[in-house]
């Protein structure tokens, strides 16, 4: 009976607590739903991202098959490591230098020539706090730029040296590809921003 009127009154004890206990409003419910509605949609377009600049990236494979198959025996091996210089060549490019003169902040107003910011890096965290994964984003545009580089390496099979290559890659995702986005993709560039009435249109993405 004693056992039983302890349970009585600590279970008592416990529901007033609860009750004492202030419920959430609906502004902070609404706030909190629409908060993890945000973390969701940040994390789903970050796997969508990856997955994307995955399969761009993977033309590395296509390409490096297909020039295998296409050049002698003797320069397979040759083939093979021009391909994987690329990656390697590029992605240091593009984050010390390529990816600042493509999408870094504008020159002048109304028709940039290239990018001045975001080289080695500088100025992602800085986005990242104000909620753009600047990151992401530099990793979604690298599998472009070295697939760019890759896409010549047919042409230049069997006719250049490895150290010609590399220079050409150095150059190619350094400043030709860089600049080029910085007109077109940018937003910013001259082909293509709002003051301009005639601007560049690319149909193909």
């Amino acid at each position: 009976l004693v056992e039983s009127f302890l349970w009585v009154h600590v279970g008592s004890a416990e529901i007033g607590a609860m009750a004492d206990v202030a419920q959430p409003s609906l502004a902070e419910l609404t706030a909190q739903v629409a908060q993890m509605k945000a973390d969701y949609d940040e994390a789903l377009d970050t796997c969508w991202i990856l997955v994307c600049a995955a399969l761009v990236f993977f033309m590395h494979a296509g390409f490096t098959m297909l020039e295998t198959g296409a050049v002698q025996l003797k320069n397979t091996q040759n083939i093979l490591c021009k391909n994987g210089l690329v990656v390697v060549i590029a992605t240091i490019c593009w984050y010390l230098v390529g990816y600042g003169l493509a999408y870094g902040e504008p020159n002048t107003e109304g028709g940039s020539f290239c990018g001045t910011s975001y080289f080695a890096g500088s100025g992602f965290l800085e986005d990242q706090a104000t909620g753009f994964n600047r990151w992401r984003d530099w990793f979604f545009q690298w599998a472009f730029c070295a697939t760019c580089g890759t896409i010549v390496s047919g042409a230049m099979a069997e006719r250049t040296a490895l150290t010609g290559f590399a220079v050409y890659v150095a150059a190619m995702t350094t400043f030709v590809y860089p600049i080029v986005v910085h007109w077109t993709w940018s937003g910013a560039g001259w082909l293509n921003n709002e003051t301009r009435t005639a601007s560049y249109k690319d149909f193909a993405g």
